[in-house]
């Protein structure tokens, strides 16, 4: 069978680069705030490891996942059963499964999972008119289902991205606009429910501690505080590539994995920050043309998927560190430190070109 040199014509070169820029910036980054040990080595092992995996996920025409969407989903909600099970704890959280010398954190792959699942319902029940509270029954249970037990493991920051997730994908398919008012008359109470019956201790004073991070510096406002700190001190192009004190000295607390936007900019500055953030925009950018141009609504979901994957992670993992939003553990696409958050990111990178690069052949 000969090659359609169309595949090769279509190909997204500039999505490319934006990612492999992204993960570039990450990789340094890690170095960087880790002096360059032993998870410097371990993510550019998981950077091979989705360059490996991105290969097939190219490759392979994306509508398989169409017929396989809901078997998909099935593994990744067996996998979050398994880690309530018999998961690793670490830090009062279960949350990871090791399998030999390597840790897989399922919540991770239960985004793409939700993602791939929701389009193969939208797409098999489409609706011009807006969805139905009944028709969207089922998309619904699918969101809430993985919700819980994320939660449960705690991680109430990877828990509520589902629902973000969820919610961003219902609002792009169209949702009736009564039960759009209706639903969101149901959720302004959620708020008070939560705070006086969900949240734990630690995740009110995370709340509280945002609103006035002074009130306890040495405790619930320590890692705001050294992160604004760092932020600021980076001024306009930065102390240098492994010069910030901050990062150097320890006093930034995760910095590898949630507060590493901290040490980029303390390091390489405004600039720095901005060349980042710029690189982010440009993703978010050739990732909504993907879903644009796409021929069919499954290929259109699942793009418009990832893109709102990689913005929320950034939103909300950016306004984290510079204090605007509550510490929740959410890793910048591409940049934080996390085998299982890059292997994710870089096979929905792959996703999307794939879908790219068949917009012209059906």
């Amino acid at each position: 069978m000969a090659f359609d040199k169309r595949y090769i014509r279509n190909f997204d070169v500039k999505l490319l680069i934006a990612g492999l820029v992204l993960i570039t910036i990450g990789l340094i980054n890690i170095y960087s705030a880790t002096a360059g040990g032993s998870h410097f080595g371990k993510q550019l092992l998981w950077f091979t490891l989705g360059l490996i995996a991105m290969v097939p996920v190219v490759i392979v025409d994306y509508r398989v996942l169409d017929r396989l969407g809901y078997v998909i989903y099935g593994i990744v909600f067996a996998m979050l059963v398994g880690v309530l099970a018999f998961g690793r704890v670490s830090m009062g959280a279960r949350r990871w499964i090791d399998i030999g010398s390597f840790s897989i954190q399922p919540s991770e792959f239960a985004k793409l999972a939700l993602i791939i699942a929701l389009a193969k319902y939208f797409q098999s029940f489409w609706r011009t008119n807006g969805y139905s509270a009944r028709e969207l029954f089922i998309p619904l249970l699918m969101a809430l289902a993985p919700f819980l037990l994320i939660a449960k493991q705690p991680d109430l920051g990877s828990a509520g991205f589902q629902i973000l997730l969820a919610g961003t994908i219902f609002l792009l398919v169209k949702v009736d606009r009564r039960l759009l008012v209706t639903l969101t008359l149901m959720a302004l109470p959620i708020p008070f429910v939560a705070w006086e019956f969900l949240l734990h201790d630690y995740q009110r004073g995370r709340i509280l501690t945002l609103i006035d991070p002074m009130s306890d510096p040495l405790g619930k406002g320590y890692h705001i505080i050294q992160s604004m700190i760092a932020v600021g001190s980076g001024g306009f192009a930065g102390k240098g590539f492994m010069s910030g004190s901050q990062a150097q000295l320890k006093f930034l607390p995760e910095q590898h994995t949630d507060f590493i936007f901290s040490v980029l900019t303390e390091e390489w500055g405004f600039l720095g920050g901005i060349v980042t953030m710029g690189a982010l925009i440009a993703l978010l950018y050739f990732a909504m043309q993907v879903a644009l141009n796409a021929k069919d609504r499954f290929g259109q979901i699942v793009a418009a998927g990832i893109t709102a994957l990689y913005f929320w992670g950034a939103a909300i993992n950016i306004a984290m560190v510079l204090g605007l939003f509550p510490v929740v553990g959410v890793p910048l696409p591409f940049i934080s430190y996390g085998g299982s958050a890059l292997l994710l990111n870089m096979v929905s990178l792959g996703l999307l070109l794939n879908i790219s690069m068949r917009r012209f052949m059906f």
